[in-house]
């Protein structure tokens, strides 16, 4: 397993990411129907808008995966942050980078992965809005077209979040 490379400018990535106020917050509903559309609408058992901070990626919103995060060490979306476009492996068993990955070889045996880094202003990916399945898959090209298009609209909605001011105490 090949855990992804720290890019250079990633103390610049996290603080975009520190500044969108939504790490470890609760579910949102406005969230959690982006990740059923897009289950439903590929045909895939799961479903995440993943934000990969400096040691994990938390999972703002989630179907078919229990757990909450993952380190940033084994996580496909570490690896994807880092690509200009979505990042497709269409059979993890014979990727290199992932084939003895905790993720592929145990639960949730991931065989397909598609991740579309959430890049917000100035450039830098936060993390990716992915699709996961426990068999090999490939994208076509309206698939592809269809997911760049809910990654851009995800990605508008997070940088045009309102931001909640802290409580005077």
């Amino acid at each position: 397993m090949l855990a992804a490379p720290i890019p250079d400018d990633d103390n610049e990535r996290l603080a975009a990411l520190r500044a969108l106020l939504i790490l470890d917050t609760p579910p949102e509903q406005r969230f959690d129907k982006i990740v059923a559309f897009a289950s439903q609408e590929f045909d895939v058992p799961i479903c995440l808008i993943s934000l990969v901070d400096e040691r994990r990626q938390w999972f703002k919103a989630r179907v078919g995966l229990e757990p909450c995060e993952t380190g940033r060490d084994i996580s496909f979306c570490g690896h994807a942050i880092l690509q200009p476009d979505i990042m497709v492996v269409e059979d993890a068993h014979a990727d290199a980078r992932f084939a003895d990955n905790p993720l592929v070889t145990g639960d949730p045996f991931i065989r397909f992965y598609a991740g579309a880094p959430l890049l917000m202003p100035g450039g830098h990916a936060v993390g990716t809005l992915c699709l996961i399945d426990t068999r090999p898959r490939r994208l076509d090209a309206v698939s592809m077209a269809i997911l760049t298009s809910l990654r851009d609209l995800l990605a508008e909605e997070l940088a045009s979040a309102p931001v909640e001011e802290a409580p005077d105490v």
